[in-house]
């Protein structure tokens, strides 16, 4: 559910360590926004991670650099 349309980045698990060295499952969850971005004129939407929307913003700022 919680998973990145691009990436496929989701959820993982792992443990939490305290002092005392006990160990107990917990998660990871990915950091997935529901977005819809507007690219050279089409509207994609979906659920991004937050490292792929970085980049997909940074490679559409340099394509308008680039063709301007």
């Amino acid at each position: 559910m919680r998973t990145c349309s691009i990436c496929q980045k989701g959820t993982s698990i792992g443990r939490n360590r305290s002092h005392a060295q006990n160990r107990t499952p917990r998660t990871f969850k990915a950091n997935i926004q529901k977005v819809t971005l507007t690219v050279g004129g089409d509207k994609i939407s979906g659920n991004f991670c937050t490292k792929c929307l970085k980049r997909i913003k940074k490679d559409v700022k340099d394509s308008a650099v680039v063709t301007a």
